[in-house]
This record gives structure tokens, sequence and C-alpha cells, in this order.
């Protein structure tokens, strides 16, 4: 029998817990989406290692987590590669394996390029891409060599779409779209190892405040206006994704509210 529930209970195939005692990564697991889809795996079964730059959200989270034991928590900044091996390393040391990996730190000060905000762009680019980029090969030989894996991207319908003040956003988000078809290519048949791009439309988190071009306020309090996806919605697709049987490769998830047109 077939059951789906998202969010607090697992996902059961034939009453089998798909997830139950794998070990998942979530990076930028302090706020919103790394938040919401730490908790869901938590609750479908999983060990869970959530990484991000502010620990005291970290312990906040792992608090929420009843199950010690199933719960380990680190400073990452994914823009430093050694950070991003040393978690994968401490993960290792503490469960031996490495069985998901969410890269969903992400940034999105949205700004007009004849603004010439470069700090932003540069930092966009090295927590955007780079981030995704060590994560991934701070856990990849691992995947590899046991032969299995799911590495799960968080992209964005800003991947698809480019829109005016967001080129370099939507730019980095077109890197993490063709980076995660990429490791799709290079690994999925060859070493078993899933690759899940995740695309979500407006969701409601912190992501509008890192927006400090003051000639978008009126997009910033429009965004506000609109009935938002919730980042449970997000996890609830993740779950989905590295819930689904081994033998389904769940490529891409596009997920926008009901209201947003593009």
């Amino acid at each position: 029998m077939l059951t789906k529930r998202f969010y607090d209970v697992e996902i059961n195939y034939g009453l089998v817990k798909l997830i139950k005692d794998k070990v998942a990564i979530v990076t930028g697991a302090s706020s919103g989406i790394g938040y919401a889809t730490a908790i869901a795996l938590s609750k479908a079964g999983a060990k869970v290692a959530i990484g991000a730059r502010r620990v005291d959200r970290l312990q906040d989270l792992a608090d929420k987590i009843t199950d010690n034991d199933k719960v380990f928590y680190q400073k990452l900044d994914v823009t430093q590669r050694s950070e991003c091996d040393d978690f994968a390393k401490a993960v290792l040391d503490k469960w031996g394996s490495i069985d998901i990996l969410v890269n969903n730190a992400g940034l999105m000060p949205l700004s007009f390029i004849k603004n010439l905000k470069v700090d932003e762009w540069d930092r966009m680019v090295d927590v955007n891409i780079k981030g995704v980029m060590y994560c991934t090969g701070a856990v990849i030989t691992h995947m590899k060599e046991k032969g299995s894996g799911h590495i799960v991207n968080l992209s964005s319908v800003a991947g698809r779409i480019v829109f005016p003040a967001g080129a370099v956003y939507c730019a980095t988000k077109h890197a993490v779209s063709a980076f995660s078809e990429g490791l799709r290519q290079e690994f999925s048949a060859r070493s078993n190892i899933r690759v899940t791009s995740i695309e979500p439309g407006v969701v409601d988190t912190e992501l509008n405040d890192t927006i400090t071009d003051e000639s978008l306020k009126g997009f910033v309090e429009n965004a506000k206006k609109m009935k938002a996806l919730h980042a449970e919605d997000i996890a609830g697709a993740i779950l989905y994704a590295v819930e689904a049987p081994h033998h389904v490769n769940v490529n891409e998830v596009l997920i926008r509210p009901t209201t947003q047109e593009r």
C-alpha cells in the first residue's frame, strides 16, 4: 500500500522507511528551507548533519530534533572549501556514511547592474555557485566509493527565467541547474548517485532581507503581499525526491505559488 504524508511523518512505500537511519547533510540550515528540511528529514528517520554560519540558530534547530543521537551540527561557511571538507569529515567520523547532501545555502541580494554592487555579486557567486561545488566535492568521493548517494541542489525558478535586477542571481541559479545536470550525467548511471535540482518560486524566507538596492523597495513590498510558498512546502518536495524508490531519479522539481505567473 502506498502512503504519502509530508513534513511531520515519513513517506512509506510498502511500509518501508526509505531514508530511516540514512545520513543527510543540510547546508544553510539556520533558517528557512534548510531549517524546515532538516526537521522533515529527521522526522522521516534520517540522521541529520546541519551546517550554517549562525551556530546559535543551529543549536535551536538541534534542540527541536528530539533524538539527540540523530543530529550533528557544526559551523559551516560554504565559501570556505576547508570548512566544507572538515564538515564532511566530521560527519563521516561520527556516523561513517553520507547518503544525502542538500546544498541549500544561498543568497539573493537582487540589484540592477548599473548600481555596481560588485561585492554582492562576488558574494552570490561564492555562496550560490562555489558553495554548491565545494560541498559536493567534499562528499562525492565517498559517495562514489560506496556506490550510492543523493545530491539535492537548491536552484530556483530564476534558474529558468531571467528578470530585471536579477541578472547575477539568475546567472548563479542557471549555473546550479547546469551543474546538477552535469553531476547527473557523470554519476547517476555510473555510480548510482541520484541528483535533484529543486527550483522554488517565491518562498516566504529571509532571502528578501538580503536586498540592499533601494530602488527595489517596491519589488520587496509586492513580494510580501503575494501568497508565497512556505519553507515546509519546499522541504516536502525535497522529501519526495529523496524518498523515491531507488530506481527513480527525480531530476527536477519546479514549484511555484499558485498565484505566481512567471
